[in-house]
């Protein structure tokens, strides 16, 4: 009787097992040869043919593709959790390791010549890719943060794109956030100079003499991306576009406001926009505590918003064609 019980255990979670692999197929994708090739993982689903496959594009800073920031010392998984998420919705995915991080490091420049319009180009080249891919029946993309930014400028080169969400994406320019984010956090000297150096990037002109205090963000070498990314206004940007649009923001992201993504909407009045309640940042809904908020961006247990999940899937079987449950 005892061997019998195990024995119906060991096979329930054979079965278990079995159905969990069954829900996506993950492998290796690389865009590009060679030492500069970027490397990420595509989930397809599969109970699936011709799948949409979706794009993930992550944030600022050294992510990589699950959405863990080497800036941090734990990992969060918010974007290995999403494409997970996607699969069992019928959607395939491809997150990816930006330029120089991960897997893709080989493919790092220095830092003086990295621009902003680096990283378009490099979702140009996945989505170019992937639409040549006969697996999938379109491409659409998924920007976070700064990847929204990203994905909207790639979607203006390729009008094949199916469908654009943006989640926690700014409207301004990043010049403008930077200086709202630092205003009233510096001692007075630092904020003149602070301000000085912004403009001066804002002119496309390097400002070499940067305080000791501000190196972290106007370091020489990084002066030449900011240059590159400060004129990149995406409310502007997204008011051109045509393909259907949705802005995801959660209530308690203590980075990016829910102003952002309502002027995004009042630029592009056709976009749908979901404020999440209780979501933050990293797509988890947290407390708007300083603590919690901060432990959050280190634990991959936690996850990921239940309401946006609803309504990110439902939204894109209403514009991708694929059956709701």
């Amino acid at each position: 009787m005892l061997r019998s019980i195990v024995n119906a255990v060991f096979l329930f979670g054979l079965l278990i097992s079995s159905v969990a692999s069954a829900e996506f197929i993950s492998t290796p994708i690389r865009c590009g040869e060679g030492s500069k090739a970027l490397h990420g993982t595509l989930l397809v689903p599969g109970h699936k043919e011709r799948p949409p496959v979706i794009l993930l594009i992550s944030g600022s800073g050294p992510t990589d593709r699950d959405g863990n920031s080497a800036q941090l010392r734990g990992k969060n998984n918010s974007l290995k959790m999403l494409a997970e998420e996607l699969a069992i919705a019928g959607f395939a995915s491809v997150r990816f390791d930006k330029r120089g991080i991960a897997e893709s490091a080989a493919a790092a420049q220095a830092e003086q010549d990295l621009r902003f319009q680096t990283y378009v180009d490099d979702v140009d080249a996945w989505i170019k890719l992937l639409l040549a891919d006969k697996r999938f029946s379109s491409v659409s993309l998924i920007g976070h943060s700064e990847g929204s930014s990203i994905a909207m400028l790639a979607a203006q080169r390729n009008t094949q794109v199916s469908v654009l969400v943006s989640i926690a994406g700014p409207a301004q320019s990043a010049s403008k956030i930077l200086r709202q984010q630092l205003k009233n956090r510096l001692p007075p000297d630092l904020a003149h100079i602070n301000e000085t150096i912004l403009a001066s990037l804002e002119k496309g002109k390097s400002y070499p003499e940067v305080p000791a205090p501000l190196l972290a963000l106007y370091r020489p070498s990084v002066q030449n991306y900011l240059i590159s990314w400060f004129p990149v206004v995406p409310s502007e940007v997204i008011a051109q576009l045509t393909m259907p649009i949705a802005l995801f923001q959660g209530d308690h992201d203590i980075q990016v406001a829910v102003a952002e993504a309502e002027a995004l909407k009042k630029a592009q009045n056709k976009a749908q926009l979901f404020v999440i309640p209780g979501m933050n940042h990293i797509l988890k809904n947290v407390p708007l505590n300083d603590a919690q908020q901060v432990a959050s961006y280190s634990d991959p247990d936690l996850l990921l918003d239940q309401e946006f999940l609803r309504q990110l899937t439902a939204f894109l079987k209403a514009h991708l064609g694929v059956k709701k449950d």
